[in-house]
Parts: structure tokens; sequence; C-alpha cells
């Protein structure tokens, strides 16, 4: 069984490495990405796809009131002094984001949303790309199909709103960290879907001098435009060179001052933040701001969730890190008190927490090199230009974190 594994996984991911692609099949030394898939109903990709739109709309309408909101609020939303004015810079109204993530569990009463992830997702080669092949291999109709011209809309649809607000959109760089395969993997994937006449620069080549920022390259600095950027605005904030001047902070009064586009445009980092969330369901549960239909999507969709624990003796509940990504920083509580199970990522453990309810992701079997595992199911539905778009699933343990499993997905019947 393991050699019959073995060679199915290096029949679907072989052919992927050579067109050089998707080079992470395997991350950390470890298997990452399944010869096995997972098949859904219509109906069910029906749900993910309504959730998304509906979801959508909610945080599109609370942005723009966000973005006029006083310091202190945005304060305890989690932006950072230095970002302020940058958060405030409006791109379209009615796209927060141009590429995001709704992550959802799959539970008793529904489809449940753990978090957003709208300013640096991945698993977008995997959803857009992977999945499509796995679909061809396994002989089953692949739920994502067509899905990846929605990347070149949602690109072109922001390029053409930074051009009439007068930002010059000549040159466009695209950037991630050299050394890391799955983002600059990601990153030069959306570079040829998003149909711009791009460049690639790693983020150590880019240089801020006087009012620009420009990549180091051939001996020279080329001047940035718009920077499509694989690399969290929060990091970004308190990066500072050798020398320790506040490179970050340049960067960031530079989009503030209008002098540089960025992708994902400034909205997406405050729905990044899960202190959202609490705010949202804050409103919610008060009665106020959304209109009734927009209650029963977040009633629906959403998981109480607080700036303060309200669910000690009552609930189980999870804290998060309002910034942590990749399942960074969480921590799963018993309605007691009792520490369940703790992602031991110490970077988001200084970070503000938001205390959320606590839902059980659904147990799955699938196949893995080693044999059968069970594991929790995530279901990720991206958020493209606006529209809801292609899906993917990891598998893990209690807690969803960057090494968790990709699991194909396929249609039923």
């Amino acid at each position: 069984m393991e050699v019959d594994n073995k060679n199915r996984r290096e029949a679907l991911y072989g052919p992927l490495r050579e067109e050089g692609i998707f080079l992470w099949d395997w991350m950390y030394g470890e298997e990452y990405a399944l010869a096995d898939i997972h098949l859904i109903s219509e109906s069910f990709r029906e749900e993910l796809a309504t959730a998304t739109a509906k979801l959508g709309r909610i945080f599109t309408k609370v942005m723009p009131v966000l973005q006029r909101a006083d310091d202190a609020l945005l304060l305890e939303l989690g932006v950072p002094a230095r970002a302020l004015q940058t958060v405030r810079t409006a791109v379209l109204q009615d796209l927060p984001t141009a590429i995001g993530r709704f992550d959802f569990a799959s539970t008793s009463e529904g489809l449940k949303m753990l978090e957003c992830n709208s300013d640096t997702p991945t698993g977008i080669v995997e959803a857009f790309h992977v999945n499509e092949h796995a679909c061809r291999y396994f002989g089953v109709k692949n739920p994502n199909a067509g899905m990846d011209a929605q990347l070149q809309r949602a690109f072109a649809r922001l390029m053409q709103a930074y051009s009439d607000k007068g930002y010059p959109v000549e040159h466009v760089w695209f950037s991630s960290l050299d050394w890391h395969e799955e983002d600059k993997g990601t990153t030069l994937y959306l570079m040829e879907k998003s149909g711009i006449d791009a460049r690639f620069a790693p983020l150590e080549k880019l240089r801020v001098w006087e009012d620009g920022l420009y990549v180091e390259a051939e001996g020279s600095l080329l001047p940035v435009d718009v920077l499509y950027r694989l690399h969290a605005l929060e990091k970004l904030a308190e990066e500072r060179d050798e020398d320790g001047y506040p490179t970050g902070e340049h960067v960031l009064s530079l989009i503030a001052a209008k002098k540089l586009a960025i992708i994902n445009p400034p909205s997406a980092f405050l729905i990044q933040t899960k202190a959202l969330q609490a705010l949202i369901w804050n409103l919610h549960e008060a009665g106020e701001f959304f209109q009734e239909e927009e209650h029963a999507i977040i009633e629906t969709y959403m998981l109480p969730t607080y700036f303060e624990n309200r669910f000690a003796g009552a609930n189980d509940y999870v804290t998060k890190p309002i910034f942590g990504r990749e399942g960074g920083g969480v921590a799963l509580f018993a309605a007691d008190g009792t520490l369940v199970a703790k992602d031991q990522e110490e970077f988001y453990w200084e970070q503000p927490m938001i205390y959320q309810k606590r839902v059980e992701l659904p147990e799955i079997t699938v196949q893995t090199l080693s044999g059968p595992y069970q594991g929790r199911l995530l279901w990720g539905s991206f958020w493209i230009g606006g529209e809801a778009s292609a899906v993917v699933a990891r598998v893990g343990g209690p807690i969803t974190n960057n090494l968790s499993y990709y699991l194909p997905v396929g249609m039923k019947g």
C-alpha cells in the first residue's frame, strides 16, 4: 500500500514539479500535498460560495466606516500607530481586498467562518492550479474550474482604480521573500495570472529613497509604482534596515501620500485583523448598523467573538492573536478554562487576543505516505475581486497550521 501511495503521489505531483509552478508538495522535509481527493456535493459547493459572497457584503459594508473612524478605534482593532494614515487610503469602496480567503468549519449548524485572510492569503496555487491537475488525475470534475480568470479581472479592476485616482501605474513589481519556496511560487503564479506587464523582485532588494520605492537591480535603482507584496502589513510597519532606519514606516508613508500603490490595497489590512470580527459581532448583538438581512447573515455564518472572555463557565472557546496567521498563537480552551491545545508559534503570543466561541472541525481520514491519517478538515473559500471563487481544503490537528496537509477536492457524481 505504501508503494502504491508513493507511486500515485509521484504520478500526480512529479509533473507539477517539472513545470516549475508548484514546488512545495513537500515542506520542511514533511509531506504537504496529499495524493488523495475529497469529494463534495453540488449543494455543499454552492453553500461555500453563498457564505463567501454574503460575508463579503458584510465586510465590504464596514470598511468605509472604519476608514473614517477615529484613531482610538483603529488602535483598538490593532492597527499599528504608524499605519493609521495608510489604512485610511481608499481605493475602491466596493473592493476592500482583491485577493482574500475566508476559512470555514463545517459544523452541525452549517458553515461557520473562523477568520478572513484578506491581506496576504496563500493556498492560491493549490486552489487555482494544482486542484485542476488532481481532478484530472482522479477523473472527477473540478469545483474550481475556470476560476483563475477571476484573478486577472481583480488585478485589472484594482489597477484601473489606482490609475483613475492619479497614481502612476507604469512600473509594476511583485515581491516576496526570495528563499521561501511557497511565498515566491505563489507570487510568481499571481504575477503570471494578473495579465500585467510586471517583474519579480525579492523583498530584500526593495529600497526606499526620498519620495519613492525602488528595486536594486542591474547596478541601479528601478522605480516601483505598484507593488504586489506577499508580506504582511503589520510586519512591514515594524521593519528597519541594518542602520536602524525605519524603512517600513517610510514605505507606509509613501502609500499614505499616494506615491505608491499596493496590492492588496490598504483596506485589506483592516479586514485582516480578527478584532474586526469582535466589532461586527458587537454591532450585531446590539442590533446596530446592519439591516435585518445582514444581521441574519452574521448570525448564520459568524461566531460569537469578543475582546474579553465571555465564555468562562458557559462554552468552550478559542483565543486568537488579532494578526495571527496559519493558526499561529491560537489556543483552545474548555468552558472551565482548561487548556486543550495551543499552537507553539511564539511570534504571535504577545499580540492582543480575541475570544471566540469554539467549534470543532469535522474529522476526516486521508491517505498519506505513512498510511491513513485521521485529522480535522478546514475549508478555505477565496474571495476574489469581490466574488466567491475557488475552494481549498486543509487537514491537520485541532489547530490548522502551516504544516497541515493540502487535500485536493473534487465533485461527486
